[in-house]
């Protein structure tokens, strides 16, 4: 029986240290790591998602400002948003809440935050950086996946890693990390064939499908590190991942549930990355 991963207890840990480190910010330099959360239209998972890092901000003692914007803001008007907040010294990052209304182009919007603010790590050069591992910033979600494997001991080096999706933000950046930490590393995606016998290889399968219940026990080999992204909605509405978990928990040696697993670790990492942005627009040492 698997391992439970326990995400929610990483988190905090994680959110502890940034706490600590912010304090250290604040009385030794009287620095304010400060974040603005950009919101546009009233999509209630937005919302949602804003509510709980502004919150997670003022538990850490990062400073944070909301732009609520109506969904019939133009694209000039966002991107003078933007352009104001790269230029305000109290600010370190900046977050654009996706997805945007139609209408807006998010890749547009994404290019016109200054790439040291680029808390998400989504702009192209940051993206870049991470192509050749000479990064500031990661992605929250990959970022997070590493840090558990790190926190539970699971080296990666020489092992096969199988990522199933290729997104830019998930499947594509954690294939590089995992290949960085010299994972010998295979993206599947929804062309691949002979899926199960890949994932049947891995010894750190990575699911990021976005189906619930994807990943069946024939995919999983006995021993595997199973790490679900996924967060979809089963037939009952209630949250799942893309691991079938009853089935696969038997099988594999450490396992991510959902709730609980990954899903902590993002708003813990982007913590993480405010604070980084802090130190870099200061020019102190990471």
């Amino acid at each position: 029986m698997a391992e439970r991963i326990d995400g929610k207890a990483v988190a905090a840990a994680v959110r502890q240290e940034v706490a600590q480190e912010v304090l250290r910010l604040k009385e030794e330099k009287g620095l304010q790591p400060g974040i603005a959360v950009v919101i546009v239209g009233d999509d209630p998972a937005s919302r949602i998602y804003v509510n709980n890092k502004k919150k997670a901000c003022s538990e850490v003692g990062i400073y944070s400002e909301e732009y609520a914007l109506p969904a019939s803001i133009t694209q000039e008007e966002l991107t003078d948003l933007i352009h104001q907040l790269n230029e305000n010294p109290a600010i370190h990052g900046i977050l654009v809440q996706s997805p945007l209304p139609k209408g807006l182009d998010e890749k547009a919007v994404v290019e016109n935050i200054d790439p040291k603010k680029d808390v998400d790590a989504f702009h192209a050069l940051n993206v870049g950086k991470i192509m050749i591992g000479d990064f500031e910033f990661l992605p929250c979600t990959p970022a997070g996946v590493i840090e558990l494997l790190d926190r539970y001991g699971v080296a990666i080096e020489g092992k096969r890693c199988v990522v199933i999706g290729r997104s830019n933000i998930v499947g594509k950046p954690m294939a590089m990390l995992l290949l960085h930490r010299n994972g010998t590393v295979t993206i599947c995606h929804s062309r691949t064939k002979n899926l199960a016998e890949i994932c049947r290889e891995a010894d750190i399968l990575v699911a990021a499908v976005g189906k619930a219940k994807f990943v069946t026990k024939d995919m999983v080999k006995p021993g595997a590190v199973v790490i679900d992204v996924g967060m979809n909605r089963n037939e009952n509405g209630k949250l799942c991942g893309d691991v079938d978990f009853d089935e696969v928990e038997p099988l594999a040696s450490y396992i991510t549930p959902v709730p609980g697993g990954v899903g902590p670790m993002t708003i813990a990492m982007l913590m993480k990355n405010v604070v980084s942005a802090a130190k870099i627009q200061n020019h102190l040492p990471l």
